[in-house]
């Protein structure tokens, strides 16, 4: 069964210096049927204007994933850790039993980004810390693995993925033209497909930029005629 979450149907805030689209409920959003996904808890597509950002704030026991789309995000945290992120990076923060962080936009452009907040399956644990880059010839017409749990997270790739607190798995691609890719779905799990930006067919359905599905059930994952698309998918428990 597959299941449709159009872009148009997500909350939305839009705070001047932040622009932001919820595909799961958060902040000041809140809708019953859209709590998250499994472990899935956040997806925010956010867009923040030059010399704007998030200032210092906290987390615990969560997963938080950063994909920077266009732009950079300059990223400090009370670990020490200070960093900036651009297209191709992929930051993972496991807030364990504590960690203060601020996220800005120091550039002359807006940055826009995904946030994705996975719960782990594990709590209190000590904070921790990865950054990794995947070029755009790694995604190109594929799936390629940028998030897993300790012990998968290299397997058959050309560059190891980041390793994520919770037993799931989360690719990246690429898709023009005549590119396509596919992805045997195991029993019992469940997946979840967000077109960052451009259109692609997912099992036949078209899909625009902001639109997601929700599949469970379904024995493969089919991506074809994308149109300058760029996607993840999620293989949840």
């Amino acid at each position: 069964m597959m299941t449709l979450r159009r872009a148009a149907d997500r909350g939305h805030a839009d705070h001047g210096w932040l622009n932001s689209y919820h595909s799961f409920s958060f902040a000041g959003y809140l809708d019953p049927r859209h709590m998250g996904y499994g472990p899935l808890r956040v997806i925010n597509e956010d867009r923040i204007t030059p010399g704007s950002g998030f200032g210092t704030h906290g987390h615990r026991d969560m997963e938080i994933i950063s994909y920077v789309l266009e732009g950079e995000l300059a990223h400090k945290d009370d670990m020490g850790n200070g960093s900036v992120i651009r297209p191709g990076d992929v930051q993972r923060m496991s807030a364990g039993r504590g960690v203060q962080h601020s996220e800005y936009n120091h550039a002359e452009a807006v940055t826009h980004f995904l946030q994705i907040w996975i719960e782990p399956n594990v709590k209190g644990i000590a904070p921790g810390y990865e950054e990794k880059h995947f070029d755009a010839a790694s995604k190109r017409g594929c799936l390629q693995l940028v998030a897993a749990p300790a012990g998968v997270a290299g397997a058959g790739e050309a560059v190891d993925a980041i390793t994520i607190h919770q037993d799931t798995k989360i690719y990246a691609g690429l898709f023009d033209a005549a590119e396509s890719a596919g992805l045997a779905l195991s029993a019992g799990r469940r997946t979840y497909v967000h077109v960052a930006r451009g259109a692609l067919d997912i099992n036949g359905t078209r899909l625009e930029a902001g639109d997601a599905a929700k599949l469970s059930g379904e024995k493969a994952l089919v991506l074809t005629a994308g149109r300058a698309a760029e996607v993840l998918v999620f293989d949840l428990p």
